[in-house]
């Protein structure tokens, strides 16, 4: 038997070799550190949602009249409360960037800028809360829908300037690299509303049966505490000279502007969205309750979902700004289609659970038989909707990280207000088709944004990346 000879390894194939290698390497270590810091956070998001998911499901085993006046109130406060979000977002993308440039010192006087930001938006918002039972009437809800859905979104009005303080408190932190204590805030979090809501929403204690209201009020309460937590971890736990808590802000920096760069379009292309679904459940309002509710819990559900894919966005976009602050455009493109795949993964496993336990999974919400057939039926179809929807959101949190802010609201504003609304009012009210309708709009605007978004990442990832 004859042994061959091996032949030497020239230059360039031991190059290749060793790129492989280390590009295997950096790859397992991104989707390793991408999980690392996501995990925690999809937590944490996931834990702000289902409190609102509690607050439906509990109303909704009131009355069927109840679980309407909280899914219409939710409409219009949650784009108020994703634009003040994604105005903060500057936080976590600065703070990152900060990190990346080794610049820790300065982190102190990104959160005190984000702080004061949060307190104007939030009682701004809490102001236009106060109206709700007027802009819902102007907007052809019926007198008995009005009232009862204007008084819940004053009550969960109280509570926006509490939540949008813990959420800048919390970005900082998951800038800084520490994003368990929000998981944990978030847990304890839905215990107590959980508590609060045994007592205000079905009248225990002494307490009068609220409904929907309590449930409003509760969530209220729980968002100022959640805030305290946050605040106090910072101060207790956080090196105040490392990071500069307390240090004096340099006004060449110029935070605010820096910061409303990033947050202002971010905010906007939520609110696009957000608003854009506000419009879906009031075009479900036009057509009675029963709509309402078979729409309203199968959009509950995705959100529910879509907490998940936030997590894995704000994830991207620390990881996006860390690659930009140490002037890296491969770890730029690393880190934002790590990212994307993860979340594909994750948002496939939520569509197969939401395809076998449809029914078991919406009568957590209500025991009204009509309501619950019209419901399962348009679960059926949301599962459509996870894949595209999880992605766009990640491509968002790519493209905030890497300080590329302004054409996302374009891209929103086309995917759901040129494609989704429009058709959802076709399909749902010309042709008939009801909340089934109304869900397949949302996956059409859905796919449309993913892939405007994806295009625009890949054109940004391939050019040289610059710090806000």
């Amino acid at each position: 038997m004859t042994h061959r000879k091996r032949r030497p390894l020239r230059g360039t194939t031991i190059l290749r070799r060793r790129y492989r290698g280390a590009l295997g390497l950096s790859l397992t270590a991104e989707i390793r550190d991408t999980v690392r810091l996501a995990l925690p956070v999809m937590l944490a998001r996931l834990g702000v949602l289902t409190i609102v998911v509690l607050d439906t499901a509990m109303s909704g085993r009131i009355s069927a009249d109840d679980l309407a006046w909280y899914s219409i109130a939710v409409a219009p406060q949650v784009p108020m409360l994703l634009i003040g979000i994604g105005a903060l977002m500057g936080t976590v993308v600065m703070t990152a960037q900060a990190v990346g440039a080794n610049q820790l010192e300065k982190c102190g006087a990104i959160w005190r800028t984000a702080l004061a930001h949060a307190v104007i938006a939030g009682f701004l918002m809490l102001l236009l809360c106060t109206q709700g039972e007027a802009f819902f009437l102007a907007v052809g809800q019926s007198p008995e829908i009005a009232a009862g859905a204007g008084r819940v979104l004053q009550a969960l009005g109280y509570g926006i300037p509490g939540m949008l303080l813990y959420v800048c408190t919390i970005l900082l932190l998951e800038g800084i690299g520490r994003p368990k204590p929000g998981m944990y805030i978030m847990f304890g979090a839905n215990i107590l509303n959980l508590i609060l809501n045994w007592i205000m929403v079905f009248g225990n204690w002494g307490f009068p049966a609220m409904g929907a209201e309590g449930a409003a009020l509760a969530s209220s309460i729980v968002r100022w505490c959640i805030f305290f937590a946050a605040a106090a971890y910072v101060l207790r736990y956080v090196d105040r000279q490392r990071f500069g808590i307390f240090a004096p802000k340099d006004p060449k920096e110029r935070l605010g502007p820096r910061m409303r760069s990033i947050g202002l379009p971010m905010g906007l292309a939520q609110g696009l969205e957000s608003s854009a679904f506000g419009a879906m459940m009031l075009i479900a309002g036009l057509m009675g309750t029963t709509q309402v509710g078979g729409f309203s819990i199968p959009m509950n559900l995705l959100t529910l979902a879509f907490m998940g894919a936030i997590g894995l966005a704000t994830a991207a976009s620390v990881r996006v700004g860390r690659a930009v602050g140490r002037g890296d455009p491969m770890g730029v493109q690393r880190a934002g289609w790590v990212a994307v795949g993860l979340v594909l993964i994750y948002m496939l496993l939520v569509a197969t659970i939401f395809s076998l336990f449809r029914f078991p999974i919406i009568a957590i919400y209500t025991h009204d038989a009509t309501v619950l057939a019209l419901a399962a039926t348009t679960l059926s179809i949301a599962v459509l909707v996870t894949l595209p929807d999880g992605a766009q959101a990640v491509i968002v949190g790519a493209l905030r990280g890497a300080s590329d802010a302004w054409p996302a609201v374009a891209l929103y504003l086309i995917g759901f207000w040129g494609a989704m609304v429009p058709l959802g009012y076709w399909l749902a009210i010309t042709q008939g088709m009801g909340a089934p309708g109304l869900m397949i709009s949302v996956a059409a605007g859905a796919l449309t944004t993913a892939i405007l978004l994806a295009l625009r990442f890949r054109t940004v990832s391939r050019r040289a990346v610059r710090r806000v």
